[in-house]
């Protein structure tokens, strides 16, 4: 048999599968994957539980069940002052991740360049080979992580036709600012490219820091492809419903693609979902504050044990430096990390196509009860 097609070449296991597994092997308490150990919220639950007993488990409407269409529009207006049709501006998909697939297989031709900042999520690098696209990274550097609108200005070609954003940003933790996407908004609108902005953090951003979605910018409505998600917010990361909004030109072109991806998924869970996006301010407030104090109860207790920590503005995620500790390579650290202390973490240089700026960086997961990051913590005293 001939070999699997070079698209798949460097899209081997994740390294998320084979932390897991290490994990699960060796007892650790795992920091590695970013999914909570606490349910979502009992409503969100036992409407799921009630929508199965009522029979909403074959095909729902290809772009979603109008009454999730309708919250996800409800949403966005309460949040952002952005308005929607609910039959033409938005589609829910399986998960973000096919959002992220599908709005790159609607707009990428092979040989387009789709720019991404680096580190970035493993499946931005799949879906972008999926398309036949060629990534082109931008470099969010530590310790600010900031973008550097200079470098994203010299990284546009003849050839780009997609800027892939995602914020507030994983693994870095980066919210990016008001100046940072009037800068993608300017050279989104003067080189006529589409934005995929990834948002499924949106409402996980700390101190005194804000998410504006790029598409509530002038000349961005036409051109954005906004992705949101029910998993981070409402802690049902394997329920995998996803939403795509934008102009019903956009709508379409992504909806094209998803439908012959997974045509449509989650039934139960959808009606769940739109019941929860209707909940109060108390519930979306009292879940940033919950995590809020989870990322500085792991971010102190990292460096009191001497890592270099960089504190994230938003996300599940700390990134800190293994340098300090005298270790210079993050997958090798990760891979005896088990082993030595009984706990899991990743290795971010595999969120980089610049290996050397990503190597001595290692990702924490903090969305854990904070019984285990105490546990996690006094285990890795015995580095």
């Amino acid at each position: 048999m001939r070999g699997h097609a070079e698209r798949l070449n460097g899209l081997g296991t994740t390294i998320f599968a084979e932390m897991s597994a290490l994990a699960v092997a060796t007892g650790s308490v795992n920091l590695g994957q970013g999914f909570p150990d606490t349910d979502g919220p009992d409503s969100l639950l036992e409407d799921a539980i009630a929508a199965i007993r009522a029979g909403a488990n074959q095909y729902p409407p290809g772009r979603g069940i109008p009454a999730l269409r309708q919250a996800i529009v409800d949403h966005q207006k309460r949040f952002y002052d952005l308005s929607y049709d609910p039959d033409t501006q938005v589609l829910v998909t399986t998960g973000a991740t096919e959002a992220i697939a599908a709005a790159l297989l609607a707009f990428v031709e092979p040989g387009d360049e789709v720019i991404a900042l680096e580190p970035y999520y493993d499946s931005y690098a799949a879906g972008i080979a999926f398309a036949g696209g060629r990534r082109v990274p931008v470099t969010l550097r530590a310790p600010s992580y900031r973008l550097d609108l200079d470098e994203l200005r010299a990284a546009v070609t003849p050839r780009t036709k997609v800027l892939l954003i995602n914020t507030p940003h994983n693994p870095t933790g980066t919210v990016l600012t008001d100046a940072e996407l009037r800068g993608i908004r300017d050279m989104a609108v003067e080189h006529d490219l589409v934005v995929i902005t990834d948002e499924v953090y949106e409402h996980l951003v700390y101190d005194d820091f804000r998410h504006i979605p790029l598409a509530t910018y002038d000349g961005m409505a036409d051109r954005t492809v906004s992705i949101g998600s029910a998993g981070k917010t409402f802690s049902v990361t394997g329920w995998k419903i996803g939403w795509v909004t934008g102009s019903p030109d956009v709508v379409t072109a992504v909806t094209t693609a998803k439908q012959f991806l997974t045509y449509v998924s989650g039934s139960p869970f959808q009606p769940a979902v739109a019941n929860a996006l209707a909940l109060g301010n108390d519930y979306f407030d009292g879940v940033r504050s919950t995590l809020q104090s989870r990322r500085d109860l792991l971010a102190d207790g990292l460096a009191d044990l001497g890592f270099e920590v960089h504190r994230p503005a938003g996300t599940y995620f700390i990134t800190t430096d293994i340098r300090p500790l005298g270790h210079t390579d993050g997958i090798d650290f990760c891979r005896l990390l088990p082993e030595r202390t009984g706990v899991v973490a990743i290795p971010t240089q595999v969120f980089y196509d610049n290996k050397d700026v990503g190597r001595p960086l290692v990702r924490w997961a903090f969305c854990k009860k904070e019984e285990l990051l105490q546990e996690a913590l006094t285990r890795l005293q015995k580095l």
